[in-house]
């Protein structure tokens, strides 16, 4: 096995990273922590948690509505995190950025404001086959509803999307294009910025599911030029329960309000009530406000170590990972696309993975078994679920080769 400082690009010291990440310090059944579970959620750095400690201990206030110095400080805390969402997604403006609870809510907030707005009888919705269900189900659901079709893009056996069966499905109908940059089961990055081009030239909006991208690669939403784009705090080193969805000013201002209640609105009588201003109209009620400023800090921690050396760092960790489990004798790897992030999902003939993760799980070594919320990607496969040891920033190559230790251990118990 070759040495941490052979994968380590320059400037990154994974070692003084991992101190920032007091979970990563415990013993789980003895046996040193091994977090290999950063795709369900990430851990969180100490400059997170202190932000909201922070908040609780000094700056608790409710946001925009009180004058007095906490609420002024909480909210301009809070308000902060916008303009850093703003630069790490690159936006146009901060106003283009809604706070939500995560992904799955930025998802289920576009399909129905804009879904139920726009989507008639006829018209259709394209997915892929490798996405999660929370960009599955919301589609199905405005469907029903509308009693529009749901069309799915196919992959091949590396898991990767086919883009000339794509551009079939793409038509006059075509109403919305609604992918995942990087697939959670699999960990394909997909071709986004081509995908979202063919749908524009099909007269059709788009919708990229970041939750998988936004802690493992640069994010440019003008770039893309993606009609909404959504992330989650947590799977960035930030708080469960907050995150972000990007819309483009115009779509979001034509759109009607997501939820009613305080501050999304500017008059309210019995007769009539208007809507406040973006961001502000799709925001209803108190937020998430500790969770708004943890991910402020959460940002600017990745900003400062830098998302292109994270990216590099764990691409190379990921080539290590790859080929280190590849040694091991009937252990398949589920999705080898030639673009990928840091996932390694795999089976190993005659062990079901919930045998996998239990094991590896007294050995200390943590990783997701299951269908990952990604059942169609598992029927794709023909198997019922994977073992996903996933990546991270903080993860080394030792713990990779405990990972190989610990499935040499299994496939011993199992034999």
């Amino acid at each position: 096995m070759s040495t941490l400082s052979s994968v380590a690009p320059a400037g990154f010291d994974v070692e003084k990273i991992r101190e920032d990440f007091p979970v990563l310090k415990q013993k789980v059944h003895g046996m040193p922590l091994v977090y290999l579970d950063s795709a369900a959620t990430a851990q969180k750095p100490f400059a997170v948690i202190d932000a909201i400690r922070r908040f609780h201990e000094v700056d608790c206030a409710n946001i925009h509505r009180g004058v007095h110095e906490l609420s002024q400080r909480s909210t301009a805390a809070y308000e902060e995190t916008r303009s850093k969402a703003k630069r790490f997604l690159n936006s146009r403006t901060k106003n283009e950025l809604i706070f939500v609870r995560g992904t799955t809510e930025g998802i289920n907030l576009v399909s129905s404001s804009w879904g139920r707005k726009n989507v008639k009888a006829g018209d259709e919705i394209i997915i892929s086959a490798m996405e999660h269900h929370s960009n599955i189900v919301p589609w199905q659901m405005l469907c029903e509803e509308k009693e529009a079709k749901l069309r799915v893009i196919p992959m091949n056996d590396r898991g990767e999307l086919i883009l000339e069966e794509y551009e079939k499905l793409l038509g006059p109908r075509t109403r919305m294009v609604a992918v995942a940059h990087v697939s959670n089961a699999l960990g394909t990055i997909n071709p986004v910025r081509q995908i979202i081009e063919m749908a524009h030239r099909a007269g059709a909006l788009t919708l990229i599911d970041g939750a998988q991208a936004a802690p493992h690669m640069r994010v440019d939403v003008q770039a893309l030029d993606a009609d909404f784009y959504t992330m989650s705090g947590h799977k960035v080193f930030g708080p469960t329960g907050i995150g972000i969805l990007y819309g483009k000013t115009k779509l979001l201002n034509a759109m009607p309000p997501y939820q009613g209640g305080g501050d999304m609105i500017r008059t309210v009588t019995f007769e009539k009530t208007t809507y406040n201003d973006l961001p502000y109209k799709f925001e209803a009620g108190t937020p998430n406000i500790a969770g708004g400023i943890g991910l402020g800090a959460a940002l600017d921690y990745m900003t400062q170590i830098g998302i292109d050396r994270i990216s590099a760092y764990e691409h190379e960790l990921l080539l290590y990972g790859t080929e280190a489990l590849s040694e091991i004798p009937g252990l398949k790897l589920i999705g080898t696309a030639r673009e990928k992030a840091a996932v390694l999902s795999f089976v190993i003939e005659g062990i079901h993975p919930h045998d996998i993760g239990t094991v590896l799980d007294r050995q200390g070594i943590a990783v997701r078994t299951g269908h990952h919320c990604a059942q169609p990607v598992m029927d794709w496969f023909h198997v019922p679920a994977t073992t996903r040891a996933s990546l991270a920033l903080y993860n080394t190559t030792a713990e990779i080769d405990a990972l190989v230790d610990g499935l040499k251990k299994v496939k011993e118990m199992f034999s």
